[in-house]
């Protein structure tokens, strides 16, 4: 399908008159941070949007004289810890304000994730923003208790305990039935990957796609995140892992345009962002920006990939494929404005789309190549620089296997608006055992339920 999935909005009243389970996603990102909060139906397991801010990064302020800069965005804007806590608290404020939210009675959980990895010298590293986000929503009013799982029941609000099943297994790791690496330590951003998987499994949850295991997952923000599981049952392998720059090819591309900020500008920038068109490209353009793209395994002896820091060890140690994108940014800046000296901006738009649609192309193709793609593999996509434009329509009617086949001819696809912020709506039902048998999130493409698998699993190990 070539329809983005968004979820539905729903007001305060609703929420409570009915059983909700009410999650704020924070997110820092090199281009953008975001508070989005987001509630599911705790008996039909669709999620709805409540309220969403999204904020520049860029516009962090600026590091004080007697503050440690901790890490950058892959634009070079510095980051310190107490810079992240203040901007991740002003957007958490006013979102959960502007929505006439309760922190203590009507939000029941919030979680946090970044993309900005690039800075880093290893995937370990990323400790210390993480806790920067944690103290952003401390400083907010947000408990401690409300950014951890629950150990029992009785931990939950009480108009909860209806909808848990801790009385009868306990958090594993797995998130909407698919277990991490053995080593999470592969890539930089692999929190990420794992709430883009689930968020996508979630947004399928409002439509007639049964989108489970096995599946493969792309977030294309600024960097590259997602996964790629098996069909184990009760729960999935982790058998694929992203890593390197997404958005910020089309970003660079559009810095050197002279449209946008020619050292923090981005494609969102420029004002008809969202709307390309259905424009021929140049083909001999298309090829020189696609000969400064490296689309391929991550090396092995490679420490970082496309900026963002990864560890091959781990990686062969989980058993798990590292396929990465790397571009030489200020290559593609030249061309951006060796481009807009004869062409205009509909035309660069255009060119964005194409060449996007073509990373998808060679990502799919190197996946299956390395036997990472089973017969009922789902594709899911989400991310800024994949879900704009003409990029689904030209995907979903251009995306092929090897072979030739037209990718929709066998394989479902899906691309989500904002993957990620309903991956921690997902992520913080799991995390408090918040399934429901009726409408499973977890298992295989087309099965049962895996909770009677979970309770005989758990069983046998705690013996």
């Amino acid at each position: 399908m070539q329809r983005v999935l968004r979820p539905r909005a729903i007001g305060l009243s609703s929420l409570r008159m009915g059983h909700y389970f009410t999650v704020a996603s924070v997110e820092l990102g090199n281009t953008t941070t975001k508070c989005i909060l987001v509630t599911t139906n705790l008996e039909t397991a669709e999620i709805f949007e409540i309220e969403k801010e999204v904020r520049m990064t860029r516009d962090v302020r600026l590091p004080r004289s007697d503050e440690t800069v901790f890490g950058e965005t892959v634009f070079g804007v510095p980051l310190t810890r107490d810079s992240v806590s203040e901007l991740v608290s002003s957007v958490l404020i006013s979102v959960t304000s502007r929505a006439g939210i309760d922190i203590e009675r009507d939000l029941h959980f919030v979680v946090r994730s970044t993309g900005v990895t690039a800075s880093f010298a290893s995937p370990s590293e990323v400790g210390t923003i993480v806790q920067a986000l944690a103290d952003g929503c401390i400083n907010a009013g947000i408990p401690p208790r409300k950014m951890t799982a629950a150990i029992s029941s009785e931990n939950l609000p009480p108009d909860l305990h209806d909808f848990t099943w801790l009385k009868k297994v306990y958090f594993d790791g797995a998130i909407a039935s698919s277990l991490p690496p053995a080593n999470t330590e592969i890539v930089a951003n692999e929190m990420e990957g794992e709430l883009v998987t689930a968020g996508i499994k979630g947004a399928a949850k409002g439509t007639a796609i049964d989108f489970r295991n096995p599946v493969m997952t792309l977030d294309f923000g600024t960097t590259l995140a997602g996964r790629i599981t098996d069909n184990g049952f009760p729960y999935a392998k982790t058998i694929g892992s992203f890593a390197g720059l997404a958005g910020a090819i089309p970003d660079a591309l559009a810095r050197g345009s002279g449209l946008v900020q020619p050292t923090i500008g981005c494609v969102l920038d420029l004002p008809r962002s969202s709307r390309s068109q259905r424009t021929d490209v140049n083909a001999e353009w298309l090829e020189k920006v696609q000969r400064v793209i490296k689309i391929e395994r991550v090396p092995r002896n490679a420490t970082r990939f496309g900026t963002v820091p990864v560890n091959t060890a781990a990686a062969k140690e989980s058993n798990v494929v590292l396929i990465g994108v790397d571009a030489d940014l200020l290559i593609l800046e030249k061309l951006g404005f060796m481009f807009l000296e004869q062409e205009n901006e509909m035309q660069l738009l255009a060119l964005i789309d194409r060449l996007q649609a073509w990373i998808v192309q060679r990502i799919v193709s190197i996946a299956e190549s390395e036997n990472l793609l089973l017969d009922a593999t789902s594709l899911g996509l989400t991310g800024r620089a994949i879900t704009t434009g003409m990029k689904p329509k030209i995907i979903s009617e251009g995306l092929r296997l090897n072979n030739g086949e037209l990718w929709t001819t066998s394989h479902q696809l899906v691309f989500v608006e904002d993957g990620l912020a309903m991956g921690a709506a997902v992520a913080a039902r799991c995390m408090n055992s918040m399934g429901t048998t009726r409408h499973p999130m977890g298992g295989r493409r087309g099965d049962r339920c895996i909770m009677a698998e979970r309770m005989r699993l758990q069983g046998k190990k705690l013996k």
